[in-house]
Formats: structure tokens, C-alpha cells, sequence
């Protein structure tokens, strides 16, 4: 017979509580994009099939500002 391997132990509900809790959006941000700007991401949206476009503004929004971030990190000197 083959020994089974040993699963770890299940992880703590109060732990998966607090990791959904921080993950909510509590925070309501409001951008306005004039007709070109619209159209753009209208176009995009739909050749692309997105159909949430929050996403698509989270995700560009943050994917620069992390990117920023780690560009202009602290130096020694």
C-alpha cells in the first residue's frame, strides 16, 4: 500500500474573516474621461470583451502606481 501524504492542517476561519474583510472596497473614487477619452475605452472594452470596466480601471490604476513605487524606492545616498 502507499502511505498517503500528510495535508496540512485547515486554515483558521477566523483567519479567513479578517483576509475577506480587508479585501472589501470601502473606499468610492470618481474619475471623469471626456468623449475621446470614452470612446477609447469603449473601443478597448469591446475588442477586447471586458465586461466590467472597473476592473479594467482598478487594475491599470494600480498596476502604475505600484509600478511607480517600486521605481522610486528609497536609496542610501
Amino acid at each position: 500500500m502507499k502511505k498517503r501524504k500528510k495535508l496540512p492542517g485547515a486554515v483558521d476561519p477566523e483567519y479567513l474573516k479578517k483576509q475577506k474583510a480587508s479585501l472589501v472596497r470601502r473606499h468610492r473614487q470618481v474619475i471623469y474621461l471626456n468623449d475621446c477619452e470614452m470612446a477609447a475605452i469603449d473601443r478597448y472594452c469591446s475588442r477586447f470583451n471586458i465586461r466590467t470596466k472597473s476592473v479594467l480601471y482598478r487594475e491599470a490604476v494600480m498596476e502604475k502606481v505600484l509600478s511607480e513605487l517600486q521605481d522610486s524606492h528609497p536609496t542610501l545616498f
